[in-house]
């Protein structure tokens, strides 16, 4: 089975935080290039500051240069009606896939989820993927909600941020049991656990940072070198702790792009207010892992 290495791409702002959508499409070109899938307008592409026409435009932008690649946008907001608007504006732009991420703000039951999930995927055409990241939504799909919604037929799979193992493992057990059902796991430090639970692959922040690192772990375990896998894992575990010790991680795996090709330029404020001493530790952070050319300066 050939796994996917999505990466949670980024949202390129001009100076005056208006949506740069040549700078996107670059980002596109590069992650394409390191053999990487997008996955749209997610966390890390900033989707909680973007308007619904922004979010249409990030979306065609990246179906207009995909070729080959795989593509998946995100399309959750907090209610369901205007999921599906997004969903199907979305879907007429000819994307392989939607995400929904859990609704947030709004404190969800389980039936509450399970009818949101089951009435978006019935009002489209495309697969539909759960998208599950509680620490930012306040909201958790239990893993028996899941279980029933495997079952709706147009409920491809889930996108898992929970960063919990035991609740991957149990998703596992669900891909396992439906067939067609896939699980991509959305937390960088457990990609090789993933895979060797059986998932589909991963979507990665870091991989706007290190396209090459995240797609060596799974390219390693494809071809059978768990060693060469473990080691591309902890590498890109080392960048994951180091990085993510400066403050909110989307905002610093932005700011570390931004300090890599200032052309994507800076979160939507309040995300992320520019500061020296953290700029001097995340370039220094680059250095020291030769993400940044030795003779690169601040």
């Amino acid at each position: 089975m050939k796994r996917s290495t999505f990466v949670a791409l980024v949202t390129a702002f001009r100076q005056d935080e208006s949506v740069d959508y040549d700078a996107i499409a670059a980002q596109v070109k590069r992650q394409i290039a390191a053999g990487n899938d997008l996955f749209v307008c997610g966390t890390n592409g900033d989707f909680s500051s973007l308007t619904f026409g922004e979010r249409v435009k990030v979306v065609e932008t990246c179906a207009s240069l995909k070729g080959s690649a795989r593509l998946i946008a995100n399309a959750g907001f907090p209610s369901t009606y205007e999921t599906i608007l997004l969903a199907k504006e979305y879907q007429a732009l000819g994307v392989e896939a939607l995400a929904a991420i859990t609704p947030y703000f709004i404190a969800c039951t389980q039936e509450g989820l399970y009818r949101h999930y089951a009435s978006i995927a019935e009002a489209i055409s495309v697969p539909l993927y759960i998208y599950e990241i509680p620490a930012r939504t306040g909201n958790s799909i239990e893993v028996e909600t899941m279980a029933r919604l495997a079952k709706q037929g147009n409920v491809k799979g889930i996108k898992d941020s929970s960063g919990k193992t035991e609740r991957l493992d149990r998703l596992a057990q669900i891909c396992v049991e439906n067939p067609g059902f896939e699980l991509y796991n959305g937390t960088d430090s457990f990609i090789l656990y993933g895979l060797r639970k059986g998932a589909s692959g991963c979507v990665s922040g870091l991989a706007n940072v290190a396209p090459d690192w995240v797609r060596a772990i799974v390219s390693a375990f494809e071809k059978g070198d768990e060693e060469k896998a473990e080691v591309a894992q902890q590498r890109l575990n080392g960048l994951r702790e180091r990085l993510y010790s400066f403050g909110y991680a989307p905002a610093m795996v932005k700011r570390a792009l931004y300090l890599m090709d200032k052309n994507v330029g800076n979160n939507r404020l309040p995300a992320l207010v520019p500061d020296r001493a953290i700029d001097e530790g995340i370039f220094s952070l680059l250095l020291d892992l030769g993400l940044v050319r030795a003779d690169a300066r601040l």
